[in-house]
């Protein structure tokens, strides 16, 4: 009888748990943005995800440089994108240093038109002149919604929608992370079985064209049905322990810094490394 495989650990940390324009907000004194909560202050939304030596990044926002250094990021295998947004991608200049690091470029990941919006916006990086200056070193993969690994560590993009937009999430096992959706339809509940923890966007209570309300993300915890959810991509709507007092017991406002462990089933550790 051949001996069982060690389970590994993967870890999410939550580097930001805001809006686009973050918590506090420039210039607002209302209750959640003077608070004295650290939960309350809210970086742009940005998960890293690490699992054993991989560390994957999903979103680089305009904090993302702050983000790194408060969380000691010093690698990155590869960087996912949830959508093209400006608080998910202008931080990707400051991947410089860990290029110089690494040594290398560094993989990103995203749908053709993610992609495009990045070429336009970083037009700089992709230029065949040569220039002076540094630039972020990078090599571009475009997915298409099929399952792909990162050196062994399987990844599901999750297609949702974001208003009129498109935007993706991403499963790992019995993980997933799910922000900036305005619904989640069926095709996309349907890869969300069997969770442990699942991440959904929860704005405020307020309705929002392009984003999910509390309301809203607690109907899709009822019928995934996860062991455990967190809401991010909060707004200054949202005080957290106030929030969280009117939860139910398995479902909590997600907070910078936040830290969630699942073990990752055996058929997610033996895929093959991207080439």
């Amino acid at each position: 009888m051949a001996a069982a495989s060690t389970p590994r650990t993967l870890k999410l940390t939550v580097l930001g748990s805001g809006t686009s324009v973050g918590v506090p907000i420039i210039g607002c004194h209302c209750d959640v943005c003077t608070s004295t909560d650290p939960r309350d202050n809210r970086l742009r939304p940005s998960v890293w995800v690490q699992c054993g030596d991989i560390s994957i990044l999903i979103d680089t926002t305009p904090d993302f440089r702050q983000q790194a250094l408060r969380y000691g990021i010093s690698h990155i295998d590869a960087i996912f994108y949830t959508h093209a947004h400006a608080d998910h991608i202008l931080g990707l200049d400051d991947i410089r240093p860990f290029n110089f690091r690494q040594r290398g470029p560094i993989p990103i990941y995203g749908s053709e038109e993610t992609l495009a919006s990045i070429r336009q916006t970083f037009h700089y990086i992709f230029a065949t002149k040569p220039s002076q200056s540094s630039m972020p070193k990078i090599e571009v993969h475009t997915m298409t919604g099929e399952p792909f690994p990162i050196s062994g560590l399987m990844c599901q993009p999750v297609l949702v929608h974001h208003g009129n937009g498109r935007a993706y999430g991403f499963r790992f096992g019995p993980l997933a992370y799910l922000t900036d959706h305005s619904e989640v339809p069926p095709a996309a509940l349907a890869q969300l079985d069997g969770l442990d923890v699942l991440f959904l966007d929860a704005l405020r209570h307020k309705p929002h064209p392009t984003h999910s309300t509390v309301d809203q993300s607690l109907k899709i915890v009822e019928q995934v049905r996860p062991r455990r959810a967190f809401f991010t991509h909060i707004c200054h709507d949202l005080r957290h322990e106030r929030t969280e007092e009117l939860l139910p017991p398995h479902v909590r406002l997600a907070h910078d810094g936040l830290e969630v462990e699942v073990m990752l089933p055996d058929e997610d550790q033996h895929a093959a490394p991207v080439s």
